[in-house]
């Protein structure tokens, strides 16, 4: 075996080892990691329950969201709400507040506010960031 043989051994011994970690391996790793986030999770729960201590997160200020451009529209099921999209706003302000809905897992049925907000904010497609009125009837 010259050099060149070596070197493409060597290439297929990394190539079939990776491939058999992305198979097998990793998809387990993750797997046990989301069991011990959620132990975690559940064990914080339920200290804090005994303690009588709330485990939900300061939200940070409005203002993150409301600067934002907001389009008035309504729905059937929810009536009126409003949404942001990612191109009629200024790129920094819009990314700021999409990643926090996004680290708070905001949907619609698990709306982002903080104490004293004039809205819920929440995510659902792409590029768009939705608000409704706190306190106006939604579905």
């Amino acid at each position: 075996m010259d050099e060149k043989d070596i070197q493409l051994v060597k290439q297929i011994v990394r190539e079939t080892v990776h491939e058999i970690l992305d198979a097998e391996v990793y998809g387990r790793i993750l797997d046990l990691l989301d069991a011990v986030e959620a132990g975690i999770v559940g064990f914080k729960q339920q200290m804090a329950n005994e303690k009588g201590v709330s485990t939900m997160p300061t939200a940070v200020k409005e203002e993150t969201f409301t600067c934002l451009k907001f389009e008035l529209m309504k729905g059937s099921r929810i009536g009126e709400y409003e949404v942001a999209y990612k191109q009629q706003n200024a790129e920094a302000q819009w990314l700021h507040a999409y990643n926090i809905l996004k680290q708070a897992n905001a949907t619609i049925a698990n709306r982002y506010y903080g104490e004293g907000y004039g809205y819920a904010y929440w995510l659902y497609g792409e590029d768009k960031i939705y608000r409704q009125k706190l306190g106006q009837k939604h579905s």
